[in-house]
């Protein structure tokens, strides 16, 4: 495994991290047993940062985390967020970024994860009623108490990582970004590197779809995926189309479209971090190969060139999850 810095700590953090929601949130059906298994193996690829989250199956993400954590937590870096709240059935439908919430939320990811201190805790969205530099003066205070180390931000405009970070360093700051999402290059890539922040891409396989591994037809009830429209039938052609010809480009690389497609992520600067997410050991030990792969001036260009025959691709978000996204 290779090695990336932490915003401007000298953490080391393995360049390739774990996303842990998709264990028993979101994806298919939870095996908790195949995921422990996958955890200890991400340990003996030296992949030593790990991303779970309080909403992620309503805590039971951290709970299973735990499990593998605990017994090896000076070889963990664990990075969890707070801040969605559930309605009565269960959904997510609410953000809390107030002092208050936050306080309480720390405490019951701390019981969960048996852990006595958060390497990375991330306010998971930015709350547009509460001012920004109000949650993180609270974050803050958390540092200062030693329950956290290092703060985060998840899904936050350039705007607010500038207005957070002047009141405590943010070391981290997670969105979505793959070969398909790619917003983040306007604005938020450049201000991560300017403020020394490192940037933390999660769906870098775009939730499965660039691994052209991927049925769609097949998703089950209840898999987040298919309220997405990318993953709906107007865009399904082109995606196939695009994820088909990307597979061919990978082959004649010797290595997978998965691979292919992680390795594009960290090209894009030294101080990007994936955390494709997993509960099998076999897509996670493929997932490991990417920082092996190396990606050229050529390479680059040809991605670039196929995306452009593929713009059909879809949105990222429906309207009912983009509402959560900052974009002030």
């Amino acid at each position: 495994m290779k090695y990336r810095k932490l915003g401007n700590t000298d953490i080391a953090l393995s360049a390739l991290g774990l996303g842990c929601m998709s264990m028993n949130h979101a994806y298919g059906e939870p095996d908790d047993n195949e995921s422990i298994a996958t955890l200890e193996k991400a340990l003996e690829l030296g992949i030593n940062f790990w991303d779970t989250a309080d909403i992620y199956a309503n805590g039971a993400n951290e709970e299973l985390v735990a499990k593998v954590l605990k017994p090896n937590r000076q070889k963990i870096f664990i990075a969890t967020k707070f801040g969605f709240e559930l309605n009565t059935k269960g959904k997510y439908t609410a953000f809390n970024g107030s002092p208050a919430y936050l306080k309480k939320a720390v405490e019951d990811s701390l019981r969960r994860l048996q852990t006595d201190v958060i390497d990375l805790y991330y306010a998971h969205r930015i709350d547009p009623n509460v001012p920004v530099e109000e949650m993180v003066g609270a974050m803050a205070d958390l540092v200062k108490e030693g329950k956290v180390r290092y703060l985060g931000l998840s899904e936050a405009s350039a705007n607010s990582v500038r207005r957070a970070h002047a009141v405590h360093p943010i070391s981290a700051l997670q969105s979505e970004y793959s070969l398909l999402t790619r917003e983040v290059e306007a604005e938020i890539l450049p201000v991560c590197k300017e403020l020394g922040i490192s940037f933390i891409p999660f769906s870098p396989l775009a939730r499965g779809l660039v691994t052209n591994t991927l049925d769609v037809s097949t998703l089950k009830d209840g898999d987040f995926r298919k309220s997405l429209p990318r993953f709906q039938e107007e865009h399904a052609e082109n995606n196939r189309g695009l994820t088909q010809e990307f597979a061919e480009l990978a082959a004649g690389k010797n290595c997978s479209a998965a691979q292919l497609a992680i390795a594009w992520v960290l090209a894009q600067g030294e101080n990007i971090i994936p955390i494709p997410g997993t509960k099998r050991r076999k897509y996670l030990i493929e997932n490991a190969g990417a920082v092996d792969v190396n990606i050229t001036a050529d390479d680059l260009a040809k991605i670039e060139v196929l995306l452009k025959k593929y713009p059909n691709t879809g949105e990222r978000y429906s309207e009912a999850n983009n509402k959560f996204v900052d974009k002030n």
